[in-house]
């Protein structure tokens, strides 16, 4: 027999440009089911169910469910909330009074976690309750899936801005400028190693990649620097927030009570900074850094198509599969081909999911430790949603000298 009631679906974590096409998609798939016969939306995660702070998505304009498939950010509010065991409890007391028998959470591993613990509390108390999860996050490190939804785009951000960051550094390769470029990641290089696919030839920037993957050594850093910077008049790095010394310790990270979060998460960045004085100190070289910040994340001129059918095709499945009495799984996304790019769903258990990151694999690196190969760029090409827009180079033909000196 159909499980019948109320689903409510919570966004959390870090906002991505295509977040809410998973809502989207999710809403409009439980539309298409009468087991659902309510849709509620959780505002500012799991703390909206808490505080019993909940809107109703089932009387939303149709258009403007629609219309999330291209709007950024979290619509629903977000957060990055670790839960007690008296949490827990009022979730469920809260389900029970909204007869509330679906839970949908869009998010990372930490909410998979809470997502498989909710469902495990409520099989505990003989609560029929079916969850799912949905994955997000513009770290790409969800492990069991190919991919993650908000990879693509924010991945698109980097590469264009690498990009562009590197034609103005070239402008000015006369003054033998260094820049040093801030990627977003705190542990996995995902991000930072897609600005490689800024590259139209070798020559263009990014110059040197540097991700947590691999330690960073500050003398063979600063070797790397001079060695391009000497054959090039100028130097483009991508590093990633989270880069840490031989020692596994971040080179910038704050630990100050106001940013760090629930999980214990210190907040990442200022490694640019950090590397800055270092080139400028140790090779007395001009450098300047580039950090975009949390815009990155979000950037919806910049959304890969790819990525926002795919978050909208994650939140329609878990929706698909939930009705039929699945539960305790996420979806995931798995690649059937790269050329042409092809795409379909999974689902893994829950438990494989949460707490765990996926890093860039050995393949994806460089011996040199300072680069991504190839088969990183077959990797993550598809997922821009389509070749970068071509940049005119001039063939720079000399004009003869005719004056002496």
């Amino acid at each position: 027999m159909a499980l019948k009631g109320t689903m409510v679906i919570g966004q959390s974590g870090g906002p991505t440009a295509v977040v809410n096409a998973s809502l989207a998609g999710a809403v409009l798939e439980a539309k298409r089911h009468p087991e659902i016969e309510a849709i509620y939306g959780s505002l500012g995660g799991i703390l909206g169910i808490i505080h019993e702070d909940m809107i109703d998505l089932g009387r939303e304009r149709l258009e403007v469910i629609e219309g999330l498939r291209s709007t950024p950010s979290a619509i629903l509010g977000s957060c990055r909330y670790k839960l007690s065991n008296e949490d827990y409890e009022r979730i469920l007391a809260v389900f029970r009074a909204h007869d509330i028998r679906y839970f949908f959470y869009v998010g990372g591993n930490d909410s998979m976690d809470t997502t498989h613990r909710l469902g495990q509390l409520a099989a505990d108390r003989k609560y029929r309750l079916v969850v799912m999860g949905i994955p997000k996050t513009v770290d790409n490190d969800l492990a069991h899936t190919d991919h993650c939804p908000g990879y693509g785009s924010a991945a698109r951000f980097t590469a264009l801005s690498v990009r562009d960051a590197g034609r103005d550094s070239e402008a000015l390769s006369n003054m033998g400028r260094i820049k040093i470029m801030e990627i977003m990641g705190r542990n996995a290089g995902w991000l930072t190693a897609a600005s490689a696919l800024a590259r139209e030839n070798p020559e263009d920037a990014p110059h040197l990649i540097y991700v947590p993957e691999r330690p960073l050594n500050t003398d063979r850093f600063l070797e790397d620097v001079q060695r391009t910077y000497e054959r090039r008049g100028h130097a483009v790095v991508a590093v990633c927030e989270g880069v840490k010394d031989e020692n596994g310790n971040a080179l910038a990270e704050s630990r100050l009570p106001i940013d760090v979060d629930a999980f214990g998460h210190g907040q990442a960045g200022g490694v640019a900074d950090v590397l800055c004085r270092l080139v400028k100190d140790r090779l007395d070289l001009s450098a300047r850094f580039d950090k975009a910040g949390t815009i990155q994340r979000v950037f919806m001129a910049t959304a890969s198509p790819v990525d926002v059918q795919e978050a909208a095709l994650v939140g329609e499945m878990a929706v698909h599969h939930a009705v039929k009495g699945v539960s305790d799984r996420m979806v995931t996304l798995e690649r059937v081909a790269d050329e042409p790019y092809r795409c379909t769903t999974g689902l893994v258990e829950l438990a494989k999911v949460a707490n765990l990151e996926r890093p860039l694999p050995d393949e994806f690196l460089s011996p040199s430790g300072n680069d991504v190969t190839e088969a990183f760029i077959r990797y993550a090409a598809p997922l821009l949603g389509g070749p970068l827009p071509p940049y005119a180079r001039l063939a720079k033909h000399p004009v003869a000298r005719r004056v002496a000196g």
